[in-house]
């Protein structure tokens, strides 16, 4: 039988051990809800934590996953690079940990000397690791350096390919002046040879960038850069601008298509017989500012072309501008 004084239970179950022990005047405990809310917090984090690896899985792998001599080169640099530097972090990261244990609480045994100055020993230790590290590293980084010079050759037996290339506002041009062809978004390789590009910018600086070949280097207006690359193995690789340059930057990227050379002499062929012809009037066209441009080519290219834009005989484009671009460039300010 409930007497008068016994806490009233709900519905939902009989009153919480805090609410048993409150007195009458005394507010409702409200760090129940509190405590609730942190532990979901803390454990969507922790979700998210052990998510991200899992989602990252997703991502290409790109610089790590090289198709060409010039990238495989360069990944070599970043895991001999990484290598070198683990040198030093693991035993700091280890000697830090030691020096925790040793002189924790517990530890009668540890000695603390708070009058001790100098150790010629551990000075020894401890300039001569960070000095032999930034040693290694600065070889590794002067090899590097002159062996992959954007502007060296690569060698082969055979000549290079020519590639002239141009940055839009937002658009990649490649001409390809031996052969007479151009086309737009798209650049068609032969594997196993080696492709010497010529560069420039038609507007603001620029990179040209992919990352499964190897370096990235400016483009610039007014100047003409040079790089060598090579694709080993068949395949579609993706070459992206690593420079933002206005409102059509995340759309101004390419294919690179790695082809034998039988199909890559096919294309050329086939180029030959279809869309129109790149001259002045129609590279003022292109030039103009657009995004998201679906790949094209034209069957005939100008020859002097790319010596034109380069010494600005043909003037360069607006580049990006301030304010609002017009809804023709960016349908997403359109109001």
């Amino acid at each position: 039988m409930k007497t008068l004084d016994q806490p009233q239970q709900s519905r939902l179950g009989a009153p919480s051990r805090a609410d048993s022990h409150r007195k009458p005047d005394e507010p409702p405990d409200k760090t129940g809800p509190l405590r609730c809310l942190r532990s979901v917090n803390a454990r969507a984090a922790r979700c998210a934590v052990f998510m991200a690896p899992i989602v990252l899985t997703a991502c290409q792998p790109a610089v790590l996953d090289p198709q060409g001599p010039v990238g495989l080169a360069q990944k070599s640099i970043l895991i001999d690079s990484l290598a070198i530097m683990l040198a030093i972090v693991i035993p700091t990261i280890a000697a830090t940990f030691a020096v925790a244990w040793w002189f924790r609480a517990s530890n009668m045994r540890a000695r603390y000397l708070p009058d001790w100055v100098f150790s010629g020993r551990i000075e020894l230790v401890t300039w001569s690791i960070p000095l032999l590290t930034i040693m290694l590293l600065g070889g590794v980084a002067w090899i590097g350096s002159h062996d992959l010079d954007p502007a060296k050759p690569l060698p082969s037996n055979t000549p290079p390919l020519e590639v002239q290339v141009v940055s839009l506002d937002w658009k990649w041009l490649f001409i390809y002046p031996g052969q007479r062809v151009a086309s737009v978004n798209q650049l068609v390789v032969p594997t196993g040879l080696p492709v010497h590009f010529s560069l420039t910018s038609a507007s603001v600086m620029n990179i040209f960038f992919v990352p499964q070949l190897g370096t990235m280097i400016y483009t610039m207006n007014g100047m003409r850069t040079q790089l060598n690359l090579q694709a080993d193995a068949p395949g579609t690789f993706r070459g992206l601008s690593a420079h933002f340059s206005g409102d059509g930057f995340p759309d101004m990227h390419f294919d690179v298509l790695a082809v034998p050379a039988e199909r890559f002499a096919a294309w050329i062929e086939a180029t030959r017989n279809t869309g129109p012809t790149l001259d002045s009037g129609s590279y003022a066209e292109l030039a103009m500012q657009s995004i998201n441009t679906h790949p094209f080519t034209f069957r005939a290219a100008d020859p002097e072309l790319f010596q034109q834009i380069v010494t600005q005989k043909l003037p360069p484009g607006p580049g990006p501008r301030t304010g609002r671009p017009h809804p023709s460039v960016s349908p997403r300010t359109e109001d």
